[in-house]
């Protein structure tokens, strides 16, 4: 009969929590990545809907959006251009990511525009 000492034991425990350590942070950072995907898709929709929503309804809307999903105020202060020809649309804000031992800020500028 062959004894074992343990060692791989120990080797799958410290592996198995690296990697809960991982997913647990990696979901962090994603899930603020894909809040702000989602505010600025919503943006490119409201700039296709431009030429028939005036900019109170598309600010209005993309402010909800924004506390629904929630992202900082800042994001509600939204810039709207609109001329005879083009629309756009954008905001900044930041956000603040929870690091293992660190805090980092990550600025976020979405925008959209079309022409018509």
């Amino acid at each position: 009969m062959v004894s074992r000492r343990g060692a791989t034991k120990l080797g799958c425990l410290v592996t198995t929590m690296l990697v809960v350590a991982a997913a647990y942070f990696g979901f962090g950072v994603a899930e603020v990545y894909v809040r702000a995907y989602r505010f600025e898709d919503a943006m490119k929709t409201q700039a296709r809907f431009a030429r028939q929503l005036p900019d109170d309804v598309i600010r209005r809307h993309l402010r909800s959006l924004a506390d629904s999903l929630g992202l900082p105020d800042e994001a509600g202060a939204l810039r709207i251009r609109r001329t005879a020809s083009k629309f756009e649309i954008s905001a900044e804000y930041h956000e603040n990511l929870e690091l293992p031992g660190m805090i980092r800020t990550v600025r976020f500028n979405p925008s959209a525009s079309t022409t018509f």
